[in-house]
């Protein structure tokens, strides 16, 4: 029961209500809220098949794969695989074909996600795969070496099938972090994206940086909508800047 209570909190704060991004969004200024230090949007790991995407004039094909944070219903063009995908056709050359799609695995831990890949690659083919994972096995007390086991498997599911894969760790909220064990997953994450050279995306360190540092209240809920819309919108600018970097895009592979 408290699992589910847990777990409907944690969706809830990841699934408020948000307007459909306006037009021209995409092509205005980085807004001073999401703003991160360098280090947060490193990564040693490169993303080779994605250069190779871009620099033959490939479509690039960009899967992600998550939970319900993944999305805001009722208004995809807000949530973030969405912002990630703008942001991405507009620092690309107009010539290269982005496409981003996602795949809603609600409620399942890593272990049921990724017995669903080998299936899922065959039919979807992408380029990268950007899988958004821990939160749940986190809320139901999943073992942590059993949950860095199903990452490993599904990240080695995801490589032979011949694709990029990022990692991104569970959302931050200090509404449930004296609730959830966070730290175990995290490091075992990191752990699996070491061991397999794979960009991991800290979602983790940057809302927690956001919310330390008083660029976003992930505490009250009271700016639900509009909250909800920033942080989608600031989380697509930092995975496509993360994605840009990792696949070590020379400037004429860039719009300048």
């Amino acid at each position: 029961m408290k699992a589910k209570v847990l777990l409907s909190l944690v969706l809830l704060c990841g699934n408020l209500a948000a307007p459909t991004a306006r037009a021209g969004d995409a092509a205005s200024p980085v807004p001073a809220a999401c703003e991160l230090p360098p280090y947060l949007l490193t990564s040693e790991s490169q993303l080779p098949k994605v250069a190779e995407a871009i620099k033959a004039g490939k479509p690039l094909e960009i899967l992600v794969i998550g939970s319900r944070s993944t999305t805001i219903p009722s208004s995809e063009g807000s949530s973030y695989p969405a912002r990630m995908e703008a942001i991405l056709k507009e620092k690309l050359p107009p010539s290269e074909v982005v496409h981003v799609s996602v795949e809603i695995q609600s409620k399942k831990t890593a272990e049921e996600t990724a017995s669903t890949f080998v299936k899922l690659m065959e039919a979807k083919t992408p380029t990268l795969v950007i899988w958004q994972t821990g939160t749940v096995d986190a809320i139901r007390s999943i073992d942590p070496d059993e949950f860095r086991g199903a990452v490993t498997d599904g990240v080695v599911a995801l490589q032979k099938a011949g694709a990029d894969v990022v990692l991104m760790n569970l959302q931050y909220s200090p509404r449930t972090e004296t609730m959830i064990s966070a730290q175990p997953f995290l490091d075992n994450m990191r752990v699996v994206a070491q061991e397999h050279d794979i960009p991991l995306f800290d979602r983790f360190a940057i809302m927690r940086q956001w919310n330390e540092q008083g660029q976003f209240d992930l505490f009250s809920p009271s700016r639900g909508p509009e909250l909800a819309k920033q942080v989608h919108d600031c989380l697509g600018r930092a995975l496509a800047q993360f994605v840009i970097d990792a696949a070590h895009l020379e400037p004429a592979q860039q719009q300048n």
